[in-house]
């Protein structure tokens, strides 16, 4: 038998129970890319009886971002993922081997899969029918860049076909697997989804309705004690979920590193009310850089004595006055930033406490965050600007009416509904 040319990508890491198994279902393929992720029982030696099978290894980045590293040793063009804890039906093998020549680049192929609580076939608490998408061409598509419950990505002018013969899931062997499941992946969640809003109540509320659903609505009840046990910890899931990332938003700031650049020319006296507001954020971010468009020694001046004392570092990007080149200089300290996220600031506006709170709380990959302001009148600038006070910037916020105020409820629906 020819083997398929259609490379098999498998993430593991501690799956000597079901590995075996998964390997012997895919001896048709000859490019089995197995990606350890730091397995310490017999994983990789049962894997290394397989000829067909190449061994690489990786820490954890993220299950997507796995996956799609997995895809880059593929030699073939054509991507079948399956997990460790899976195994493809010889039936389904012959149907992939049947239309292997008719299989097109913008095609992608869901198999059914079967999930089995300690070796029954659950056909409830949604789980089942479950179609998965695995089976694809890597020019076309390949895994979005999701923490936890990654998926392949479903471009517009793909035709989805459905497979009738798919895959055995060996989902959980007993209520502990279910369990050390649930606490991993809940965290893994909470960790990918910081800037979903939480709280105990909406924890409790999706948790209790996880539950019902499972149980009633999807017949887990129907299931004796296994019905009843996989609906629990999915509700207990849901519940946890949220509460994890509750305590992460209460306890910790958000995680990426953010650069906070404010742009200056030869206005101290309103960069150095600029820099006393910063210090004052509920959240630092992890640096602030002053994009210098050429002021004069003075400025320096101020930045260095700042810097002594200022709460997280404070750097100086300069270029020589040649005109106006706000431009020039502030594109030089986004090269310059080592945050990830980066927010820039005109020299003369005066933050909010939680400014880059608000900032890191709404922050997405691919989208662009814009606030509002408001412009206060010469006579109260120049009271501003004259008080000595490290807290005279407070008095800005006195005015400006309800534009001037932070509200938490509201920037989230305006979010919501600008997305």
């Amino acid at each position: 038998m020819k083997p398929l040319p259609i490379s098999v990508t498998i993430l593991v890491k501690n799956a000597e129970y079901t590995l075996k198994e998964c390997l012997e279902s895919l001896q048709g393929f000859d490019d089995i890319i197995l990606l350890d992720n730091g397995s310490t029982d017999r994983t990789l030696e049962i894997a290394k009886a397989f000829s067909n099978v190449q061994i690489h290894q990786s820490e954890f980045i993220g299950f997507g971002a796995l996956k799609n590293l997995a895809i880059s040793y593929a030699k073939h063009s054509w991507i079948l993922s399956i997990d460790s804890d899976e195994v493809l039906e010889s039936h389904t093998f012959e149907i992939i081997e049947s239309m292997q020549d008719s299989m097109q680049e913008h095609c992608i192929y869901a198999l059914p899969r079967k999930n089995l609580y300690n070796g029954e076939w659950i056909k409830a608490c949604g789980w089942y029918p479950d179609y998965v998408w695995r089976l694809f061409h890597k020019g076309f598509t390949a895994f979005n860049d999701n923490i936890v419950h990654e998926s392949v990505i479903i471009p517009q002018n793909a035709q989805k076909v459905h497979l009738q013969s798919g895959i055995k899931h060996y989902a959980y062997h007993n209520i502990a697997h279910l369990l050390d499941k649930l606490q991993r992946y809940s965290s893994l969640w909470a960790e990918q989804n910081i800037h979903k809003k939480s709280s105990p109540l909406k924890a409790l509320i999706h948790g209790f309705w996880t539950f019902f659903r499972n149980y009633f609505f999807n017949k887990g009840i129907l299931y004796g004690y296994k019905g009843f046990v996989i609906s629990v910890c999915n509700g207990l899931g849901s519940f946890f979920k949220y509460m994890k990332l509750y305590e992460l938003q209460q306890d910790t700031p958000p995680p990426q590193l953010c650069s906070l650049i404010v742009t200056t020319y030869n206005a101290k006296e309103a960069l150095k009310i600029v820099l006393d507001s910063i210090k004052h954020l509920v959240y630092l971010p992890t640096e602030v850089l002053i994009a210098d468009d050429g002021s004069t020694e003075d400025t320096k001046a101020l930045i260095e004595s700042y810097q002594t004392h200022f709460p997280c570092p404070l750097r100086h990007i300069w270029h020589a006055d040649k005109g106006f080149r706000l431009s020039a200089i502030r594109n030089r300290a986004i090269n310059a930033a080592r945050g990830e996220y980066i927010i820039i600031l005109d020299g003369d506006m005066i933050v909010n406490p939680h400014f880059v709170k608000d900032h890191l709380r709404y922050a997405k990959r691919g989208v662009f965050l814009q606030g509002s302001r408001v412009i206060l009148d010469e006579k109260t600038t120049q009271e501003i600007l004259t008080n000595k006070a490290e807290n005279a910037f407070e008095n800005a916020f006195r005015y400006g009416g309800f534009k001037a105020k932070r509200s938490a409820l509201l920037s989230q629906m305006v979010f919501a509904t600008s997305r």
